[in-house]
């Protein structure tokens, strides 16, 4: 990475003094895109909590799961986009509003979370329910309400409310509707006229600012940006920087970080993670949760708080731990309730950088074993963006996993493979990489010896060679892909999908700012989230309505009479 650090700076210093004499422009300002049409995405389940938690308070329960979302060009984010609500997963959304509006009112919450006092509490009132929709519904469909929305939430509520004689049973009535409608499930990219617009549109401002808050904060917008949107302040330049500079300086920043790296690395892999505890006694349940959470806190420490270069990731000494971590890397913690303290790993000790914590080893092996291929794999795919071929369907693992081989090490049986030509060109990818690990097992814990085989760490990152775990780590600081695979990933979660072909040479334009800004992962952000390219659209193929026409048509509880 140095020397291709080097080299793009001289690049760039040559290409200034050239254009000093008049010759040649640099290439400085943002190239032009095409952009692609404007889509709609389903909340994440961590963006509809924390929705519901911003606005009515984390004291809300969100108990249900809801139907998954299917990992499209290695994001959950971009899968978001094809999302549908069956019959089924409608129920669940259905029965989790429910269950949000009935905390909201009752009778411990309803006089801090309903704004306004009815005049009487056994009948409908008009006005304090427009004013709760209109707060409340603001910030849950990211927007005002349009006057007809607002004509049918409160005509629910006074239905019911006089029906049952209680004017909270109406509201909850109405904002279970809210809940469960397109405008709040789905990410909507709604539009308006823009004569000075290629494709004639733009992004209304509202869109713009649900855009920011779900890429920088994975959640709705707060007043502040709400009200950025109404005066028109993000469609200015000035508007714009000053919102995002803003939103970077905020606490939730870090959570916005936490769920782009939980998708980033398919950390979700955690939620079905299974390990031998016979042969791994020190592995529970509560060490995976917190292997998970110490993966972000040191990501987050290291790009939000110290906001120090992305590749040094890999080459950090310090972490955080707790006492179920204690005891897998046999670490004394000090805090007497084994909670979360700082740690940092001796300058001589093997471990360094996240590939090396328990929360990378673990999820990719075996319940019973260490994997070098699906370590090398995830190397490969999620952090260098490289794809590997799936295995034939006819791989014969009968000697790799025959106990009674004489082969000892995975470095000895992953040779079978090796040597196979069907399955030769695959493990060629992975396993130089995953057999740099392979003196962690199957849940991290340091070995030297498999079978009582001393085991050999040596391996090769794309020509750069390594001899143990903490060289490796320092290949990967290295390599020019990784700051570039970051890159690509990031735009792409931004954007809720892959580049467009017209965004490549945008894309390169963010590796060079990236690289300039000694890769400030906050530089990055503050790059997408100022660009013209974030929010350039084009005309969708049924008109300027297109998106809206194709909103998911869910029927809400009240419209079926039920």
């Amino acid at each position: 990475m140095l020397i291709a650090k080097l080299k793009h700076s001289f690049q760039r210093t040559a290409c200034v003094a050239i254009a000093a004499f008049g010759l040649v422009a640099c290439g400085e300002s943002e190239p032009e895109t095409g952009g692609a049409p404007p889509d709609m995405r389903r909340l994440t389940v961590e963006q509809y909590r924390n929705v519901i938690h911003d606005v009515f308070g984390e004291h809300i329960e969100i108990a249900s799961r809801f139907d998954p979302l299917v990992r499209t060009d290695g994001l959950f984010a971009v899968g978001a986009r094809n999302a549908l609500v069956t019959p089924s997963g409608f129920e669940k959304f259905y029965n989790v509003a429910r269950s949000v509006a009935g905390q909201v009112v009752n009778e411990e919450n309803r006089a801090v979370l309903v704004s306004c006092t009815p005049a009487d509490v056994t009948r409908a009132d008009d006005a304090c329910s427009r004013q709760f929709f209109a707060e409340a519904g603001r910030y849950l469909y990211r927007r005002s309400l349009t006057e007809s929305e607002m004509e049918t939430a409160v005509s629910a509520a006074n239905e019911v409310a006089n029906q049952f004689g209680d004017f909270y049973s109406g509201i909850e009535f109405g904002l279970t509707g809210l809940l469960v409608t397109p405008s709040f499930l789905f990410i909507i990219d709604e539009t308006e006229p823009d004569s000075s617009s290629p494709s004639g549109l733009r992004l209304t401002g509202y869109a713009k600012a649900a855009r920011l808050s779900f890429f920088l904060w994975n959640s709705a917008p707060d007043d502040m940006l709400l009200e950025a949107a109404e005066s028109g302040d993000l469609h200015t330049e000035k508007g714009l920087k000053q919102q995002v500079e803003r939103m970077l300086r905020s606490q939730y920043l870090s959570r916005g970080v936490r769920a782009f790296f939980e998708d980033f690395l398919d950390l979700e892999k955690f939620e079905t993670l299974e390990k031998d505890t016979l042969i791994y006694p020190a592995y529970t349940i509560n060490a995976a949760e917190s292997a998970k959470e110490q993966l972000l806190r040191t990501i987050v420490d290291h790009t939000v708080n110290k906001d120090a270069p992305y590749p040094e990731i890999f080459t950090t000494r310090n972490t955080f731990l707790d006492s179920h971590l204690g005891r897998v890397y046999k670490v004394a913690v000090a805090r007497p309730d084994g909670g979360w303290q700082p740690y940092e790993f001796l300058e001589d000790d093997v471990r360094a950088g996240i590939l090396t914590q328990m929360g990378f080893l673990s999820l990719f092996s075996h319940p019973g074993r260490s994997s070098a291929t699906l370590r090398g794999k995830a190397v490969r795919e999620l952090l260098l963006c490289q794809k590997v071929p799936d295995p034939p369907g006819d791989v014969d693992f009968s000697l790799f996993n025959d106990p009674d081989a004489p082969t000892r090490t995975a470095r000895d049986r992953l040779t079978a493979h090796s040597t196979v030509p069907s399955c030769a060109g695959c493990h060629k990818l992975t396993d130089p990489i995953g057999l740099g690990f392979e003196q962690f097992d199957g849940i991290g814990q340091f070995r030297v010896a498999e079978q009582g085989a001393i085991i050999d760490v040596s391996g090769d990152l794309d020509g750069n060679q390594f001899t143990d775990a903490k060289s490796l780590a320092q290949a990967m600081h290295d390599s020019p892909a990784v700051p570039a695979c970051l890159t690509n990933q990031l735009y792409s979660y931004a954007a809720g999908r892959a580049p467009e072909r017209s965004e490549r040479e945008f894309v390169r334009y963010l590796e060079a700012e990236f690289a300039d800004a000694e890769y400030s992962l906050k530089s990055l952000l503050r790059g997408i989230a100022t660009s013209t390219a974030f929010f350039t659209i084009t005309q969708p193929e049924n008109g300027p309505e297109g998106v809206r026409a194709a909103s998911i048509q869910t029927t809400t509880k009240q419209e079926r009479g039920s």
